[in-house]
């Protein structure tokens, strides 16, 4: 059996090498071809474009990188052919993923989809798409399913893969110590700065991060460097300031954080599952923004908020985005004990609605069997 998956970012490249790895333990024999990152090269796929080269973010950044995808879609689709698969496994990534979508359905080739666009926000009529080109729907939001259902679509939800990834033990004083001296950090409480994945965005949200942390001189700021950026491109923005940066130990630093400051993204929800504290932040160039605000039809950006269905963790957004606002939002969470109490036990009632662990399981489980038959 040949299967070839397409994940475009850094979340899809964690959960593809999950997806991967349940993929090989349940049929030994599958081959695997892939666009993803060095996680899904070391769970066992062929990578043969890598995320890196991929992600464009905005409406503005898209039309200026056309060429670029353009080009992307015209190899994707020679080498799909070359490959000939049995089935075509789309990890969210839905500009580019929803164009494939429908070329290999033209041409025959079984089209699944894992972890949904997120069509219920915005660019709703995308769901056409997903109707007429997508053989099985694997989502991982508990209120997807209905969504889909009511659509017509064949949907399964399987829980969350992040409760996969993530091992949320509770945090211990002596871990703390030797964390820090692993990294060369003070012995000051550690706040984190997650200030996104892509170049663009880190050069927009690190910088306003770095100025609201000089009004917290009781503790050490941390970096959590991207998947697929260079410690230079973080010193370039970090300057002179004595802000330390930490690669591949993301995960430590939400358990060992008394708080986060986090862009909007998968870390919002990996943070909430986590339990740390956070601050969900968004910027993005001015006109793109304007124009998502037109289509969005959401009430929030940060996934805990939209999970819950309420104002569970602050969301700072473009303008409200500034150094003065994350200070005193950070301040809140930093001194104020029901503040704290309130939030960790919205992300109580988080962890119950995204299902139990065995998403990439159940997933690999469902689209073999379907695949076979």
């Amino acid at each position: 059996m040949k299967i070839y998956i397409i994940a475009g970012e850094a979340s899809g490249d964690l959960h593809g090498s999950n997806l991967v790895r349940e993929l090989k333990h349940q049929s030994p024999g599958v081959q695997l071809r892939c666009w993803g990152g060095d996680l899904m090269r070391t769970a066992g796929a062929e990578v043969v474009k890598h995320y890196r080269d991929l992600a464009f973010m905005g409406f503005i950044e898209v039309l200026l990188n056309l060429r670029t995808i353009l080009g992307n879609l015209k190899f994707c689709k020679v080498d799909i052919e070359q490959y000939q698969p049995d089935a075509l496994m789309l990890i969210d990534y839905p500009g580019f993923n929803l164009h494939i979508a429908q070329w290999a359905k033209s041409k025959g080739i079984p089209v699944y989809y894992y972890i949904s666009p997120q069509i219920w926000a915005w660019k709703q009529g995308r769901i056409k798409i997903i109707r007429k080109c997508v053989k099985e729907m694997f989502v991982v939001l508990p209120f997807e399913k209905d969504y889909y259902k009511k659509a017509g679509i064949d949907v399964h939800f399987v829980g969350h893969p992040l409760l996969d990834a993530i091992n949320p033990k509770e945090r211990s004083e002596a871990e703390f110590i030797e964390f820090c001296k692993a990294h060369e950090l003070s012995g000051q409480p550690i706040i984190s700065l997650l200030p996104g994945s892509r170049k663009q965005e880190i050069k927009t949200m690190l910088p306003v991060m770095l100025e609201a942390a000089k009004n917290f001189p009781g503790y050490q700021f941390v970096v959590a460097g991207a998947p697929g950026q260079t410690a230079d491109f973080y010193r370039q923005i970090i300057g002179h300031l004595s802000v330390p940066l930490v690669f591949g130990k993301t995960y430590e630093l939400f358990r060992l954080s008394s708080a986060g400051l986090v862009t909007s993204g998968t870390a919002t929800l990996e943070a909430g599952i986590f339990k740390m504290p956070q601050v969900v932040c968004y910027k993005g160039n001015a006109i793109s923004y304007l124009i998502a605000r037109q289509l969005v039809k959401v009430k929030f950006i940060s996934l805990v908020n939209l999970i819950l269905n309420r104002k569970a963790v602050t969301e700072l957004i473009q303008h409200d985005f500034n150094a003065s606002s994350l200070s005193t939002e950070l301040h809140r969470l930093l001194n104020d004990p029901l503040c704290r109490e309130q939030m960790l036990s919205d992300y109580n009632a988080l962890h119950n609605l995204l299902g139990g662990p065995g998403a990439s399981r159940i997933t690999a489980n469902l689209m073999l069997k379907s695949i076979e038959s």
